[in-house]
């Protein structure tokens, strides 16, 4: 394969010979069922994920909470399968399910052997499709929830991370909890979850991704015996959903700073700007750019702030793209005491990444590690799966590992420099959690920490 292949939504059928001698397909029903699947040469496992292009940031007021809230109860039950029955399904084959909710998409997988992916299609089709969002087992989860919400509440670092993202984000939807918060979860109503459900997951929602030992011909022919065994009628023509809007969106500043007080031995911080968004043509760059300054043992930050000066464990920063946004976070965990002294290293870092560059050395360095993380996680078809399924829902591409590595080989010194100087000219936010004082975090200008 050479270069990106396009997935447009009117085309029913393609087919790519992509790197490794894998074989992708994609089918699309005439009820808009997207159905993509990769067949890797030597597996004898598969993982097959059904996805819906919702996400947190789909949400109106009166559902805050109900994407993840659903994701908990499509486990609960259907009209022909108890909850005992779904995990009973996977349990008995040595199998793998879960499902994990995102702020612009959710998907539910598993991951079985080659003979039991018929079994794993027809359980999580009926799940996807007749779940009965029981009304008591809505309140039994509603409880279940909340003690999920409390335990994210007892973790500093989950409550770093959303308040940096309300920080960075604001008023936008990206800024939201995905799982919602407490007052939300109390008080959404069933009904308002079995409209969010009827709205969203739909035929022309669907997006089925397959990686691993798959035939694809077979897994058309088990989803539409699948789906219309749920009575679902695929002969409705229906278009595909419309990918999101590419285009950036501006992001306007939630806050300079956000302090939560907590007696904690460690002091959390996350502090970053808005990044680059999925579709942007400088997304290789920022992950050089990410990987240069703390995406490993060797990055600026974990030398400066660690191997130089003892002063955290656990210090990277981390690069996130979504359809119209994107967020570039630097995080450490260190002594409440010092923390405007490590803040204040951070942005250094920052700064000085972006007034000097990076060097040929630290180039070569962050390809090397990036192109090597991308092969190696390719070794798992988990990871295969899901980018098969955010190709179909995000981007409307595919790349490969080839092309992956072309794009990281094609970054330059002067781009990474380039898009450090835009970067730093955004918005900083900064997010602590622990002992700290507020003050010794905050300058004159909002943005510049005292060290």
């Amino acid at each position: 394969m050479n270069g990106a292949v396009a997935f447009p939504l009117d085309v029913p059928e393609l087919e790519i010979a992509a790197s490794g001698g894998s074989r992708v397909r994609r089918t699309i029903l005439p009820s808009g069922v997207r159905i993509l699947s990769e067949q890797v040469p030597g597996s004898q496992s598969a993982t097959v994920g059904f996805w819906v292009a919702v996400g947190s940031r789909d949400e109106v007021p009166v559902t805050y909470g109900s994407t993840h809230f659903l994701e908990h109860l499509l486990f609960k039950g259907t009209t022909s399968r108890t909850a005992l029955d779904i995990a009973v399904s996977f349990d008995a084959v040595g199998g793998e399910h879960n499902a994990m909710t995102a702020k612009e998409y959710t998907c539910y997988y598993a991951k079985v052997r080659d003979l039991d992916l018929p079994m794993a299609v027809r359980v999580l089709a009926d799940m996807f499709t007749s779940s009965l969002l029981d009304p008591d087992e809505f309140e039994s989860e509603r409880g279940v929830i909340l003690e999920e919400l409390a335990m994210a509440d007892d973790d500093p670092s989950d409550v770093v991370s959303e308040r940096f993202f309300e920080a960075v984000f604001g008023g936008h939807a990206l800024g939201r909890p995905i799982g919602g918060n407490p007052a939300a979860i109390s008080a959404v109503t069933r009904e308002a979850v079995w409209e969010h459900y009827r709205a969203n997951y739909r035929p022309q929602d669907l997006v089925i991704s397959v990686a691993g030992a798959v035939d694809h011909d077979e897994l058309v022919g088990w989803t539409i015996a699948a789906l219309e065994a749920a009575q679902w009628n695929l002969h409705l023509p229906a278009h595909p959903v419309a990918r999101r809007d590419p285009s950036f969106d501006v992001i306007d500043r939630g806050s300079p700073l956000v302090v939560v007080d907590r007696p904690l031995e460690q002091a959390n911080l996350l502090l970053g700007v808005p990044g680059v968004h999925a579709a942007d043509d400088r997304r290789p760059a920022f992950t050089v750019l990410n990987s240069v300054l703390g995406g490993g043992m060797s990055s600026r930050l974990f030398q400066e702030i660690r191997e130089k000066r003892g002063l955290a464990y656990s210090v990277y920063s981390f690069a996130a793209s979504y359809s119209d946004a994107g967020v570039l976070g630097l995080y450490a965990g260190c002594s409440p005491k010092r923390a405007p002294e490590v803040a204040g290293l951070m942005i250094d870092e920052f700064r000085r990444l972006a007034e000097g560059g990076i060097t040929a050395d630290e180039l070569a360095r962050a390809q090397g590690q990036l192109g090597g993380a991308s092969a190696l996680a390719l070794e798992d078809s988990d990871t295969r799966m899901t980018r098969l399924g955010r190709s179909e829902l995000t981007t409307g591409e595919f790349v490969d590992l080839d092309e992956t590595l072309r794009r990281i080989a094609s970054v330059t010194v002067d781009a990474v420099r380039d898009l450090a100087e835009e970067l730093a000219a955004r918005p900083l936010s900064i997010a602590a959690v622990g002992a700290v004082d507020a003050a010794s975090l905050t300058g004159l200008d909002g943005t510049a920490v005292a060290a």
